[in-house]
């Protein structure tokens, strides 16, 4: 070795290329304990047993290529998949008025830039005749159950009217969503199924476990936990047609061994699809009482637990639901819109003239869907007074907006 490079190895300095050795050998070394730390992370590693975790035993080698359903489900957040969207209706007044509403906010979100998923609509009718709204509202006629068939329950014909519009339309869309006609969309809806994983709103009142025992009638134990039996209803729902094909005669046969069952009739009694009934019958004790009456709780629980029917049929074909608490809210209960796509105004809605929410009489204020089965509601219903949660009010500016720009509204069409 030369005297220069004796030199610079020993400690009187170092040369030029002694340092940049010396940070490369640095630099190697760090890369290494980096690329281990991180590939132990990645595997799996570290979880105190002491072992290591290859890629034979399933871990994920930071240098494998994304399975192809993840890179799939990636790329088809960027794609088009629109829905149909299928309101069950009858001919009644009381049902027209709320369809109209509805159509108007859809063709008003579906002509967004974001309301691209929101594809074709059809009102299924299930009266059994044309109505006034065949022009104004896409509508496909159904027949009703055979008479005697729904035992005086005509709402059994919601899931009779499904199975009808499924074999007999011709649909092109690959989704359908499920909707009614008290929902007003607030904003564009995307599609928010994925493949064969439908998308529903939970409901907080359906609770499969605490039924068990009625529930294991339709569902035994064999198909398996009850857990599989989502707390949803068939409305809101977005669902894959070839799923809702399979699903549809199962929920209606089930709805109809609801009916047909004692101890659920007794249990859930004659609202399995939720039937209004049992509010319209507190309205007419409230106009010759003048009194507020209150539903009594177990009685408004079960003419909405209806919903079971959609959900049994749904776990017997083993489908379960992605849950999205976005997809609605209902007024008065949910008092802020935040990033919902639908409020569905099924409660009334009392309030104080200082806006505050009153449980027992009807209030100062109010709006209630249920005041006009006869009719539809007047234009430029007043605005609730200040201090009234915001979904409140943007149900009555909706509805206000949709009658100021619907022909013929006062007609009662």
């Amino acid at each position: 070795m030369h005297a220069p490079a004796r030199k610079a190895a020993g400690g009187g300095g170092r040369g030029p290329v002694a340092s940049a050795l010396l940070l490369l050998a640095v630099g190697v070394f760090a890369f290494l304990i980096s690329y281990s730390v991180l590939a132990m992370v990645l595997r799996g590693g570290g979880n105190g047993g002491g072992g290591t975790t290859g890629v034979g035993t399933g871990a994920r080698d930071p240098v494998v290529r994304m399975p192809e359903w993840m890179r799939a489900a990636g790329g088809a957040r960027g794609q088009r998949r629109p829905f149909h969207v299928a309101l069950t209706a009858t001919d009644a007044p009381y049902s027209r008025w709320q369809c109209r509403v509805m159509y108007f906010w859809y063709k008003r979100m579906q002509a967004r830039p974001e309301g691209a998923d929101m594809g074709g609509f059809t009102r299924v009718l299930h009266s059994g005749k044309p109505d006034g709204l065949m022009d104004e509202i896409p509508t496909f006629v159904v027949s009703p159950l055979p008479a005697g068939k729904d035992r005086g329950y005509i709402v059994l014909n919601r899931p009779w009217a499904f199975v009808q519009w499924l074999q007999q339309a011709k649909i092109e869309e690959e989704y359908i969503l499920m909707a009614e006609p008290d929902h007003i969309f607030v904003k564009p809806l995307p599609n928010l199924a994925f493949d064969n994983d439908p998308a529903a709103f939970p409901f907080f009142y359906i609770t499969p476990s605490e039924h068990e025992k009625i529930i294991r009638k339709y569902y035994p134990e064999e198909r398996g936990p009850i857990t599989n039996v989502d707390p949803i209803g068939n409305s809101p729902v977005i669902i894959k047609k070839t799923l809702l094909e399979k699903i549809a005669p199962t929920w209606m046969n089930v709805s109809l061994q609801m009916k047909e069952d004692q101890e659920t009739d007794k249990a859930f009694g004659w609202v399995l699809e939720m039937s209004e009934l049992s509010f319209v019958v507190c309205d007419l004790i409230n106009a010759f009482s003048h009194c507020y009456v209150v539903i009594n709780p177990v009685f408004c629980y079960f003419s909405l637990a209806s919903r079971y029917a959609y959900a049994v049929a749904s776990a017997l074909h083993g489908v379960q639901h992605i849950l999205r608490k976005d997809f609605m809210i209902q007024p008065p209960f949910d008092k802020k819109l935040d990033n919902t796509f639908i409020i569905h105004f099924t409660y009334g809605c009392d309030y104080t003239l200082k806006g505050v929410l009153t449980y027992g009489k009807i209030g100062e204020w109010r709006f209630d869907k249920r005041s006009y089965q006869d009719r539809p509601p007047p234009r430029n219903l007043t605005l609730p007074p200040p201090g009234v949660p915001e979904s409140v009010v943007t149900l009555v500016k909706r509805v206000n907006e949709a009658t100021a720009n619907l022909p013929r509204w006062d007609d009662g069409l």
